[in-house]
């Protein structure tokens, strides 16, 4: 009676070797039982005895010969996202809010935290520690608390012992861009996923608005009729105080996203976007005409003096404008940066500006500015 083939495995270093048992003897193939043989090709054609497989591998080896050639650069790896947030976070100098507050004082938000400031002679009142230091927006509300709108979501602080006295709020979304305390006291909250309306007092959520035409609530301010405007990535909407529902949109503005939103002392609304500058009458919902020295021109941020006249901070410069002809009045060099992000006019006898490198101010007797050491590279 004939013998059946006995299968053999056996590994040699960290390599598998299969093979096979006939008549008392056993045999191995020269390649591993993972590597694949040409097709065609048996890899038993060339099998040796096990014996000789044990020897081959026990034996002295070669010295290993490398090539002398230099290596291939390395190729970096992408960064991670974690780290790199960190890095933009230690070195971005950006002031994106400021606001006045009950006693003169004003307060700044920035990507490097939050400072309170004497408007008069620059110098530094406090610094608020706050768990996520990026700062979107500011307001006071009544009682003279302030409110701090960052990218982790909203807080209050006591402007007398600059301590968070409430955070952690419900919103649409953590990423807070605007803030607007309404003629009853009650705060609205702009995110890049709808508003929210807050009770100052108990620090209570009272309602949302999570399907907000435009979604993105990038910019508020009331109107003559105490009515709340709302700049979105589709243009404005006027959304009703009472009841938290939207009266009217506006869209297929030059431009369409709304970045930027003030009313005039006339009543009329002044609207920045992308590539333009708007009046619109709020009661009509008409344009009533586009600013034609800021055509195709990114407009950041818009504020009035109690002169009368319009500031325009664009991508490229901050403006001062005649508000009946549109006409430039003057421009404003030696700030810290050209690409504007924040005013407040009036305050301490100067217009201080946020830009993407730091605070500087105007001084409204000479309109020379000057960059303020604060949250500045110079």
């Amino acid at each position: 009676m004939a013998r059946l083939p006995i299968c053999t495995l056996l590994v040699i270093g960290s390599t598998l070797f299969g093979g096979i048992e006939v008549s008392g003897k056993r045999f191995l193939p020269h390649r591993p039982v993972l590597a694949a043989s040409h097709p065609g090709q048996s890899t038993w054609d060339n099998a040796v005895p096990l014996s000789d497989a044990i020897a081959q591998s026990t034996a002295p080896q070669q010295t290993p010969f490398y090539d002398t050639q230099p290596p291939p650069p390395r190729i970096a790896p992408l960064p991670d996202q974690r780290r790199l947030d960190d890095v933009q976070l230690e070195q971005d100098y950006r002031v994106t809010a400021l606001q006045q507050d009950y006693t003169g004082n004003l307060w700044i938000g920035s990507w490097q935290g939050l400072v309170r400031i004497n408007p008069n002679t620059g110098q530094v009142l406090a610094r608020v520690p706050l768990p996520n230091t990026r700062i979107g927006s500011l307001a006071q509300d009544r009682v003279g608390r302030v409110w701090v709108g960052t990218y982790d979501g909203l807080k209050r602080v006591d402007s007398r012992t600059n301590e968070i006295t409430a955070q952690n709020f419900t919103l649409p979304s953590n990423r807070v861009l605007a803030l607007q305390i309404d003629r009853r006291g009650y705060l609205w909250v702009g995110t890049d996923l709808g508003l929210a309306l807050i009770s100052p007092d108990e620090g209570l959520l009272m309602t949302t608005l999570r399907e907000l035409p435009g979604v993105s609530a990038n910019t508020l301010t009331l109107d003559n009729e105490g009515q709340l405007w709302v700049g979105t990535l589709d243009g404005l909407v006027r959304i009703d105080t009472a009841s938290a529902r939207p009266l009217r949109q506006l869209g297929s503005l030059p431009g369409r996203t709304v970045q930027a939103l003030t009313l005039a002392p006339d009543g009329l609304l002044w609207v920045g976007t992308p590539s333009s500058l708007l009046v619109i009458n709020p009661t009509t919902g008409q344009v009533l005409r586009s600013v034609t020295p800021f055509r195709e021109r990114n407009v950041t941020t818009v504020q009035f003096d109690q002169a009368g006249s319009v500031w325009v901070g664009t991508h490229d410069g901050l403006y001062r404008v005649n508000p009946y002809n549109g006409a430039i009045i003057s421009e404003t060099p030696g700030l810290p940066s050209s690409r504007i992000l924040a005013l407040s006019p009036d305050v301490g006898n100067k217009i201080w500006v946020g830009t993407s490198q730091g605070l500087g101010w105007i001084s409204q007797t000479t309109g020379a500015a000057t960059a303020h050491s604060i949250f500045n590279r110079r």
